[in-house]
């Protein structure tokens, strides 16, 4: 099987100062290595292209048979790491806590240990108004985009 680390430690290199940052590495039982990258404004398909040859010019296939996929992660990913939720602030999210709950609404101020999300509250006799929630990323379980069509 292949070594996810050697994997994660060649990606890094490659990335380097580049602004490209990695979202996540898998590698399935059958060898299916799936590189997920992206970048502040979306990564390109030249940049995925260019992971993938210094990837793969770095592993023997007479040695061992592998399939390699580089990509950005889809909208329906959910978040993977703390640039993910600095690249979507402003934008509309769905999160997900730890207790199960959902709340939608605006991604703001997004710091190292977490991030803020202005949604629409129901207030007696009120109607809605406009709330910030405070999350720390330890309390949340997933956080996605929502597509908003225009």
């Amino acid at each position: 099987m292949v070594d996810k680390n050697k994997i994660e430690k060649l990606v890094s290199e490659f990335i380097k100062g580049t602004g490209i940052f990695l979202v996540t590495i898998r590698v399935s039982s059958s060898n299916k290595i799936t590189v997920l990258a992206d970048t502040m404004t979306g990564i390109t398909i030249d940049e995925c292209a260019a992971i993938h040859r210094y990837v793969e010019k770095h592993f023997d296939r007479s040695t061992e048979d592998f399939e390699l996929q580089v990509s950005s992660p889809g909208l329906d990913m959910p978040f993977g790491v703390p640039e993910q939720y600095y690249k979507n602030e402003g934008k509309k999210v769905e999160v997900v806590d730890t207790d199960g709950e959902k709340f939608t609404g605006n991604l703001k101020n997004v710091t190292k240990g977490g991030f803020e999300l202005e949604t629409e509250v129901r207030v007696k006799g009120k109607g809605k108004e406009l709330k910030d929630i405070s999350f720390n990323f330890d309390q949340v379980k997933s956080t996605k985009e929502v597509l908003v069509i225009k």
